[in-house]
């Protein structure tokens, strides 16, 4: 009997330590319905993110105190954007972006996989980074976007660094997690290689405050080496072996 109890303390202590489906006990030869019915509304939540919808009069309206654009990828739709991602990392025909001041920071924000997770975090994430920034970043909303569309917007404005804050695939226990990818002197056709990634950002993963300091911490180290991404990490790595 000690060690049922033993064991059954434990269980409880590892769900408190983590959302993924640890010690969900057992009812015959499957799991409780409990966990069973919590799955199903995981898995519904998943699905509901990939095909929802960015807010963006409620973005607008908390955005307005920067220069803002709005724009499209080449995906005419949800469904095309989700089977053909190639359409997604390119802007639509008609972009204008003589909104935006140019040679500076340009911030990206895009539904990606879930716009659930850019409704809920990206605000939050640009309106600390603003504060922390020497200039305020022109904000672009790039409605059915992919990463690698932030390189296509930051070539146009002539941007030394480019941030993407997007919608990332959403998991069976974060349907509303945001990345942010962080790239320096963008322009079309660049290798992921290139970037530097934040992700997890949302409640009960990485606070958007904290994400905002780290994004301000890449963008100065990128702005002193020159460079971003694999280069930039080697590059601090190389900086601590002298110092050690």
């Amino acid at each position: 009997m000690k060690k049922d109890v033993s064991a059954s303390q434990l269980d409880t202590h590892l769900r408190e330590m983590t959302a993924a489906r640890v010690a969900l006990g057992r009812s015959g030869s499957g799991v409780p319905t409990g966990a069973s019915l919590a799955f199903a509304l995981d898995h519904a939540r998943a699905r509901e993110a990939v095909w929802s919808d960015m807010d963006k009069t409620s973005l607008c309206e908390a955005l307005v105190f920067w220069p803002l654009a709005s724009v499209r990828s080449a995906a005419p739709d949800r469904s095309s954007y989700i089977r053909r991602p190639d359409l997604g990392r390119k802007l639509a025909p008609e972009t204008d972006l003589s909104t935006l001041p140019k040679e500076g920071i340009v911030i990206v924000i895009a539904d990606g996989l879930s716009a659930m997770a850019v409704n809920a975090n990206a605000v939050k994430v640009v309106t600390h980074l603003q504060s922390l920034l020497p200039e305020p970043a022109g904000i672009v909303l790039a409605e059915r976007g992919r990463v690698a569309i932030g390189d296509e917007i930051g070539a146009m404005v002539c941007a030394k660094a480019v941030v993407v804050l997007i919608g990332e695939r959403p998991g069976l226990s974060s349907a509303d997690s945001l990345g942010a990818y962080i790239t320096w002197s963008p322009e079309p056709r660049l290798p992921d290689s290139r970037r530097n990634c934040i992700s997890n950002i949302r409640d009960g993963g990485l606070a958007p405050e904290d994400a905002a300091n780290r994004i301000a911490t890449l963008l100065r180290r990128m702005e002193k080496a020159q460079i971003s991404g694999v280069a930039l990490a080697g590059s601090v790595a190389e900086q601590l072996l002298h110092k050690a």
